[in-house]
Order: C-alpha cells, then sequence, then structure tokens
C-alpha cells in the first residue's frame, strides 16, 4: 500500500517527464497554473537508471518538487535501442517447428548492396548463432488445422539444452502459429514449468501476422531485451519506492503512447525509439501552435540527430522499422537516426579525409572542452572555437567549457594534419556533419516523394537550433521554428503523449463475399485484448477513443497498405476497398479496380493526451535583453564577424531581428547566420525566415 503520508497532494500534483540522452538527462516539470520548468542533468552512460533517479533529488532541491508531489512520472529511454547497437542484450534460444530451424539466418532476398565485393550478413543471426536454435515436431497448416501434433517430450529437451548453455530468455516461432497459437501457448508453459526464471516471448503474442522471416526476428529481439529491459525497469521501480514517489511509471513506445511498466515489460520490442518518438510528438505540437502543420523535426543530441516527417500535423507511423540495420516489425514513429550530434567525434580516414561520428564522446569523459578527459576533437569543441557557444553558460551555466582544450585537440588531430587553422579545421567539422544531417532530412522527405521546401524544419535537442539555419539554407526551406524550450522538447512531449496499446491479428480474407459480421468478430477480440492492456495502465475514468485500420493488397500482391477501417460507416468493407484504391494510387502512381484483400486487422486504444505542451502563457522576464556582443565565425565570411547576442527568456514577443545573430538560453543555443530574420511569436516559439 501507498504511504498516504507520501500520496499527491491534488493542490501541487505534478507531471514529471524525464527523457536520457547520450550526453544529457533532459527532465521537464509541470504543475497546473505554473509555467513548465525544466533541468538537465549529465547522463550516467554505465547505469541510465541513475541519471534518472538522481533527478528526484534536483527535483525536491532545485524546483521545490516533493516526492509526495508526483503524480505521473513519464520516462523515455534508449535501452531497448541501445541494448541492440552495442549487443549488451541476454543469452537467448529459438525454437522453431521442425524444418525451419534456420528462418532467421537465411532471411530473405532483398539486399541494399547487390554490388559490393565483401558481403557482410544482413540478418540478425547474432540473436541466436546456430548452437542456441532448435527445432521441434509440430506442425499447422495454411488454413490453421493442426497436421502434426506439439511433440512435448521433444520440446522439453531442446527447452533444457538451451538452458543449460546458458539462455536467459527463449523465443518460440512456430509456422502458422498466427493462425493457431495453442502450440506456442503449450510451449511456454512447459518452458515456464520447468525452468522458472527463464523468459519466453511467443511469436504469436509479440506479432501475430505472417511473413516467417519478419516475425522470427521480431520475437528473437523481443527474448533478447527482455531481461535486460526487465533488470533496468526494476531497478527504476525501486529506486523510485526508495525516493517515496509512489506515481506510476509509465513508458514512451515506438508508436508514440505511454504504457506501463507492467506492459513494458511483456512486450519490450515495443520500446524502439521511445525517446525520439517523444520528440516527434513535442515537435508536431510546436509546429501546430504555430500554424505549421507539415514539418521536418530534427532533435540532434549529444551521440545522434532524429530526424521525422510530421505531414497534416501528425507524426507518420511505419509498420516495420530498421534498428542497427535490421527489420523490426513493430509499428513506430517515423524517425531516421543518424550517428550525428554534439559528442560525434571529428577523425580523418585512412586517406586524410575529414569524417565526424558516428563514435561519440558522450558525457563520459565528453568532449574535450568538457576537462573530463577527452582527447578527440567533437562538433561541440568545433562550436566552441567558432564562438557560438558561451564558455560560462553551456547548459545554462551547469557546465564550465574550456575553450583552450577544445583549440588544442581540433590543432592537433585535425588543423595540423590537413594544414588547415584551426577556425577553418572547426568550420570543416560542421560542414560535415551538417552534410550528414542533410542526407538524413532528405532521407525522409525527398527519398519518399516529398518536396521538402513545402515543410517548415522545427529544431530541437541541446545541438538542433546550432545547426538549424545552416541545415534549412542547405536544403531550400526557408522556415525554421525554434520551440521555447528546444534542448528539452522530448521531455516535453511525454507530457503530452496519450496512454495507447495497439493489437493486430493476421487476417487473410478477400474482400469480395466478406461479411463484415466477421470482420466485427474479430475486431471485438482485439478490443478485449487491448482492454486488458488498458486495465493496467492507472487511467481511472478518462475516455477511451479507439481507431481501427485494416492492411490490404490487391489479392497476388507482395505488399499491403495500412487503410483506415471506419466501423460506423454504411458500408464500412466498400469504403475500405475504395480507400485503399486512393491510397494505392496515391502512393504508388495508380489504381485499379482488381480483387483486394484483407492481410491483417488491427485495434488501436488511446486515453488522455494533449495537443498542447501546457508550457503557460509566455511572458518575458525582466532582464537585459542582449548580452556582451562577440566575434563568431561563419561559413563564407574570411574574418570574424560580429554577433548580437540575446538573452531569450528576456525577448519580448514580437521582437524581430537579423542574422548574425545568437540566441542563448538554458537549454540550448541558436545560431542565426547572416541571411535569416528572427521573430518572437506570442506563444513563445522563435520563427526563422530566410530571405
Amino acid at each position: 500500500m501507498p504511504d498516504p503520508a507520501s500520496a499527491p497532494n491534488s493542490a501541487s500534483a505534478t507531471d514529471i517527464g524525464v527523457d536520457i540522452g547520450g550526453t544529457f538527462t533532459d527532465i521537464v516539470c509541470r504543475r497546473a497554473g505554473e509555467p513548465m520548468r525544466v533541468l538537465k542533468i549529465p547522463t550516467t552512460r554505465g547505469d541510465p537508471s541513475e541519471a534518472v533517479l538522481s533527478a528526484i533529488g534536483h527535483l525536491a532541491r532545485d524546483l521545490g518538487v516533493a516526492a509526495g508531489d508526483i503524480a505521473r512520472f513519464l520516462h523515455g529511454t534508449t535501452i531497448a535501442t541501445n541494448a541492440v547497437l552495442e549487443r549488451k542484450g541476454a543469452k537467448i534460444g529459438l525454437i522453431a517447428s521442425e524444418g525451419f530451424r534456420d528462418t532467421i539466418e537465411i532471411g530473405y532476398q532483398l539486399r541494399k548492396d547487390l554490388h559490393r565485393i565483401m558481403l557482410e550478413p544482413v540478418t540478425p543471426v547474432f540473436l541466436a548463432p546456430g548452437a542456441q536454435r532448435r527445432a521441434v515436431p509440430e506442425q499447422v497448416s495454411a488454413q490453421g488445422e493442426v497436421i502434426v501434433p506439439l511433440d512435448e517430450e521433444s520440446l522439453r529437451r531442446a527447452a533444457a539444452e538451451l538452458v543449460a548453455d546458458g539462455a536467459q530468455a527463449i523465443a518460440v516461432c512456430y509456422l502458422f502459429s498466427f493462425l493457431y497459437p495453442a502450440h506456442e501457448q503449450r510451449t511456454r508453459e512447459l518452458i515456464e514449468a520447468a525452468h522458472p526464471g527463464v523468459a519466453v516471448s511467443l511469436s504469436s503474442d509479440v506479432d501475430p501476422t505472417f511473413r516467417e522471416y519478419e516475425r522470427t526476428v521480431v520475437t528473437a529481439f523481443d527474448a533478447y531485451m527482455k531481461p535486460v529491459v526487465g533488470r533496468y525497469l526494476a531497478r527504476l521501480e525501486d529506486g523510485l519506492r526508495a525516493a517515496h514517489v509512489t506515481a506510476p511509471l509509465q513508458i514512451m513506445q515506438s508508436r508514440g503512447g505511454l504504457a506501463g511498466t507492467s506492459v513494458a515489460r511483456k512486450r519490450p520490442v515495443r520500446l524502439f525509439v521511445s525517446g525520439p518518438a517523444a520528440g516527434v510528438i513535442g515537435g508536431a505540437i510546436v509546429g501546430r501552435s504555430s500554424g505549421y502543420r507539415d514539418v521536418i523535426t530534427i532533435d540532434v543530441g549529444g551521440t545522434s540527430s532524429d530526424i521525422a516527417l510530421v505531414e497534416g500535423g501528425e507524426p507518420v507511423i511505419r509498420a516495420q522499422g530498421n534498428i542497427g540495420g535490421f527489420p523490426v516489425r513493430v509499428p513506430m514513429v517515423d524517425v531516421n537516426a543518424i550517428g550525428a550530434g554534439g559528442g560525434s567525434i571529428a577523425w580523418l580516414d585512412g586517406a586524410g579525409g575529414l569524417r565526424v561520428g558516428p563514435h561519440s564522446a558522450g558525457s563520459e569523459p565528453g568532449p574535450a572542452c568538457y576537462g573530463r578527459g577527452g582527447e578527440e576533437a567533437t562538433v561541440t569543441d568545433a562550436s566552441v572555437v567558432l564562438g557560438w557557444l558561451d564558455p560560462a553558460y553551456f547548459a545554462g551555466g551547469s557546465v564550465s567549457l574550456d575553450p583552450s582544450r577544445a583549440r588544442d585537440v581540433i590543432e592537433q588531430r585535425i588543423a595540423r594534419p590537413l594544414g588547415l587553422s584551426v577556425e577553418d579545421a572547426a568550420l570543416g567539422i560542421h560542414r560535415v556533419v551538417n552534410a550528414q544531417m542533410v542526407e538524413g532530412i532528405r532521407l525522409v522527405s525527398i527519398r519518399r516523394g516529398l518536396d521538402p521546401r513545402r515543410f517548415t524544419l522545427v529544431a530541437l535537442g541541446g545541438a538542433g537550433p546550432i545547426h538549424a539555419t545552416a541545415l534549412a539554407a542547405e536544403i531550400g526551406i526557408g522556415n525554421v521554428l525554434i520551440p521555447r524550450h528546444p534542448g528539452v522538447l522530448s521531455a516535453a512531449g511525454l507530457l503530452a503523449a496519450p496512454t495507447e496499446h495497439e493489437v493486430a491479428i493476421a487476417f487473410p480474407r478477400p474482400l469480395a463475399g466478406l461479411a463484415f459480421a466477421d470482420v466485427r468478430r474479430v475486431l471485438g477480440e482485439l478490443d478485449d485484448a487491448c482492454a486488458r492492456l488498458m486495465a493496467e495502465e492507472s487511467i481511472g475514468d478518462t475516455p477511451v477513443s479507439i481507431q481501427y485500420s485494416a492492411d490490404v493488397w490487391y489479392i497476388g500482391q507482395s505488399y499491403h497498405l495500412e487503410v483506415a477501417l471506419d466501423a460506423a460507416a454504411a458500408d464500412p468493407l466498400d469504403k475500405l476497398y475504395r480507400d485503399f484504391l486512393a491510397l494505392h494510387d496515391r502512393i504508388y502512381g495508380h489504381a485499379t479496380e482488381q480483387p483486394a484483400a484483407i492481410v491483417n486487422l488491427r485495434s488501436v486504444h488511446r486515453a488522455g493526451g494533449s495537443d498542447r505542451l501546457d508550457e503557460g502563457a509566455y511572458r518575458p522576464i525582466d532582464d537585459d535583453l542582449r548580452k556582451r556582443p562577440r566575434a563568431i565565425r561563419i561559413a563564407g565570411a574570411r574574418a570574424p564577424v560580429q554577433a548580437t547576442i540575446y538573452h531569450r527568456a528576456a525577448m519580448p514577443a514580437g521582437l524581430t531581428f537579423a542574422g548574425p545573430a545568437i540566441v542563448e538560453q538554458d537549454d540550448t543555443t541558436t545560431l542565426v547566420e547572416p541571411g535569416w530574420r528572427g521573430t518572437v511569436q506570442d506563444n513563445g516559439n522563435l520563427l526563422l525566415t530566410r530571405g
């Protein structure tokens, strides 16, 4: 039972959003009737949960928020993604149907680099090498009928061998289990009875849809992360209890919705792009609040840049993501992540060419200018050398930078070998990293048939506003939005996200002759599954909205399109077919009234959420608007130029100014290059326009 003394006081109930980045952990605090308050503290890379828990002390000490005041504690985490990228997941075993043991290694025929001489594996064999895979006799037909019953004795031997070999989790993927899950469910019962400490992931739970390779991969990833995510969440919950925080802990999922820890433990594979998804939600809200519904968000942190496209005010959701180069069939916000951030290390390749990233100095030891032992030149070091960052006001003055260390490492590592001045080498570092970010923007726009010039760029993250005008100019974007709190927008996005659960199931049926009653029956089963997940959340009497969709294809096609399904329409299936034709024409440029079929059905339940960040009315503080001007280096200028330095918190609404200028605030620094004009909007957002 919660301690009554520590229960949240409704009069002072506070929502907390915490997002862990590669360099800083961002904290946003929101209390009704008060302006949003923010904090940034260094990330503890050895155990990220330590930084989250230390935030409790900072909240009490710096913001006066007691543990008992916290009503909601929301968290965006990179623990799932990092487990894959760093190969630090659990040792797993994989059990498949007899004859399909090697599906995860065979993969499919799709190859990105057809002409490479030296081929590299494109299947995630590291999850379960041959010695960690077993096959058991069982067979289900493509119609879901049992042909060969499950051989339970063979299964017991296979599981015992895998556990004896050190497997901490077991992934189970039987052929056509999405039509007949009983064999997989019985498999879990037998494994848990014999090996109670071993986690089990079933493909019929994780991804009950067709395509054997993709289903095997996502189930193996789920098992790979289950022990890691479970331990992380346990440490976090134990720490929150020890700090007398009784508020429920919710985690951001890849679709952009929140889930409680009990659900997150069951479905850890849905935690990919957890933090970046919250940033996209925040960026979409910022765009809408300023009248821009089509935006491209770029979230530049210490180790990476996360780029996403928002059309019509809503983030784009894709049915399958790509993590570490491997397909992961999990619905997720369409984020393109690249290894380019403030802590990215600049280096020279074998031919003497300048490269930046993907390796990062992170927060420990961090860039050389941090003075914590970093000996490599980073993008942040280059920004210091160019005069864009004030060494005494980095992260609101919480971190003091050493310009001499930044100059030394750039001179030794980059400038001297290339025969350049330190300043030209620093400009070169920015030019290289910006080129990578621009390519990332092209990937989410031009390569999908969209003209980025009709979008507004929303720059967020601790380093996003430093790069914003250069990126926009390079790709032809004329408007840039800098949110009020760009450095912590991912944490703020957590506070606006809904609690959400999505369940899908295979439903391979031609539309011709299909009765909607059959569809309605399956949708009811999906709703029941979503309702069970939602029952584990602390949503009280918050209304729950329901949305349906169906994956549809032409009969004989290889790939499908997700189409909204309006169950309240006069003829839902006819409308579904017409909407499919329109969507097919928009995406592929043609459509024909040929027979189509449903592949999968999907139900999404949402509760809560907001279309505002609730930052409070914008009121500038009574302080000096301008700081002492300083000389900075700008690309294309042969000599230093004088830049006006603005204190953002003191900038009144309606203020206009021209570059070159620098806008400083606690959580970021904005560089406004020559040729750009800035306007402070009534809501406090900063709009930069070119020309």
